[in-house]
């Protein structure tokens, strides 16, 4: 008995001695590799380039579009993707997440979300295929100046990795609850060409600097990010959720928009443009992409009035007063807010109401520089008129189809008609303008639509194609075509306008 324990001792000795053996090698061999790979020569696991579970990988499950947050600690540092499920977990030591959900569940191919790089665990090597570009690709669009330059010249359908067929730019946005106010414009601006391919280029933003801990550029990082997903060529779906650019938007206006409450178009797109001048170093004399798209400058002349009560005597005796002359002020404007005249109160003889329209220009008198209107406020009344001196290269209308009070919201059912190419804008320029522009002609490229009652609507967008020249209509993640005639009929809310590059009106694009 004690011969046998005395040999049990002895065998337990060599294998305590093999194993301390076998570990001062493997340390010995880590330390020789990382003197290699510290003095540039990196050394490739022979297993990199023929790793046994490629064919494991799931691609129907991928989804890029969310946060990039561990599943279980909801850390955003050193973020692995498992290409099996399509779960985030951190990490790829021994005890983290990730290796610890590749024993469990024996999913061995992870991708760093960071780096791109892919790697095999537990055994814990770094995987080579060319073949799993595709998937960097989706994770990180890339887009050469030659294909950013033929992107309006094609009309090209490509197949999602689902089967479904798309085309790029002309892409549904998910709806997470109620986002749809801010869908709408970011899809509108997806297809403003200037806008779309400054975005697409990552460095031309890159090199901007920004003071340390300001939030407000990761707003350009998003929307970057979302413009080069939107027009990406090779999706695994025909269908992009906005979930990382909708947080940015969240986080950078200290929760004024929410992704869980309907909010206004107008008010949202006011803050974008201005919070993407600002976040891209812009100033009021700096310009940015933003100011050079859709700035435009006018006139404003202004006469302060008598307040109503005051007896006629002295109210003739304070307009011969300095303060009660017309002054002229000169402005710059992202966007015309355009008046919609007061809808009828009451039904017509057959008890249905009466759905009023009034023509474009009729409307757009308010810039004419001879229409006059009151503007009241708490202590002071103005009488304004408004004339252009500038028109940007894209044009954005705002149709003022709300009016708020202490009580409640009022939505404006009046449809505005409006011709969908050819619009002449040069009687609303004053003169000394009107001999310096030379194309004042507009073509739509962009209306937004709200339907439904003020506070609970939903919004849809029309969008047109330059490639083919075609109009689609998008609500959330449904994408149709729709004839232009159709466009004239909704109650339009923003219109995005595109100045014709020649005289004569060649680059006409429905024929209507």
């Amino acid at each position: 008995m004690q011969l046998f324990i005395i040999l049990l001792l002895s065998i337990l000795n060599q294998r305590e001695l093999v194993t301390s053996l076998t570990f001062v090698l493997l340390g010995s061999l880590h330390v020789a590799v990382a003197a290699k790979v510290g003095r540039g020569h990196a050394v490739e696991d022979r297993r990199s380039r023929h790793c046994p579970y490629l064919d494991t990988i799931n691609r129907s499950v991928l989804d890029f579009d969310f946060e990039k947050l561990c599943s279980i600690s909801l850390s955003h540092i050193n973020v692995y993707a498992c290409l099996i499920c399509g779960k985030y977990f951190q990490g790829r030591g021994l005890k983290s997440h990730a290796y610890t959900h590749s024993v469990q569940f024996t999913h061995h191919v992870f991708l760093n979300l960071h780096t791109l790089k892919f790697y095999c665990l537990p055994d814990n090597y770094e995987i080579i295929d060319s073949s799993l570009e595709d998937i960097t690709y989706v994770l990180k669009p890339t887009f050469t100046k030659q294909h950013i330059a033929g992107l309006d010249k094609q009309g090209k359908l490509y197949r999602a990795y689902d089967g479904t067929t798309y085309l790029p730019g002309i892409v549904g946005l998910n709806n997470i609850k109620a986002n749809d106010y801010a869908n709408v414009v970011l899809q509108a601006f997806s297809n403003v060409p200037p806008l779309r391919n400054y975005f697409l280029e990552e460095e031309n933003y890159r090199g901007i600097r920004r003071p340390p801990g300001d939030i407000m550029f990761l707003l350009v990082q998003r929307f970057g990010e979302l413009m080069r997903k939107l027009w990406n060529p090779r999706n695994f779906k025909a269908h992009v959720s906005p979930h990382e650019m909708l947080q940015a938007v969240v986080l950078c206006s200290k929760k004024n928009f929410q992704i869980t409450k309907q909010g206004d178009a107008v008010d949202f797109m006011t803050w974008f443009l201005n919070a993407l001048h600002g976040a891209l170093g812009g100033t009021k004399k700096k310009p940015s992409i933003i100011t050079k798209a859709f700035q435009g400058c006018m006139r404003i002349f202004s006469k302060k009035l008598p307040h109503p009560d005051l007896p006629p005597e002295e109210k003739e005796a304070l307009l011969t007063t300095d303060e009660y002359q017309e002054q002229m002020s000169e402005s710059s404007f992202l966007f015309l807010t355009l008046d919609l005249p007061t809808a009828p109160l009451y039904k017509d003889e057959k008890e249905q109401l009466i759905i009023p329209q009034v023509p474009l220009f009729n409307i757009l008198a308010k810039f004419n520089g001879s229409t006059e209107k009151e503007y009241k406020t708490y202590k002071e009344n103005f009488l304004k008129r408004f004339q252009l001196t500038k028109l940007p290269p894209y044009l954005i209308f705002c149709i003022k189809r709300f009016t708020k009070n202490n009580f409640f919201v009022e939505k404006n059912p009046t449809i505005v008609n409006f011709p969908i190419t050819n619009v002449d804008l040069r009687e609303y320029l004053t003169e000394e303008a009107q001999a310096t522009e030379k194309n004042t002609t507009y073509d739509l490229i962009a209306n937004v639509v709200h339907d439904g009652k003020p506070t609970e609507g939903a919004y849809r967008i029309h969008v047109l194609h330059h490639g083919t020249g075609k109009w689609y209509e998008m609500q959330d993640l449904q994408v149709t075509d729709i004839l232009p005639q159709m466009i004239t009929l909704s109650e339009a809310y923003i219109q995005i306008w595109k100045r014709q590059e020649s005289s004569d009106g060649r680059n006409n694009h429905m024929g209507i």
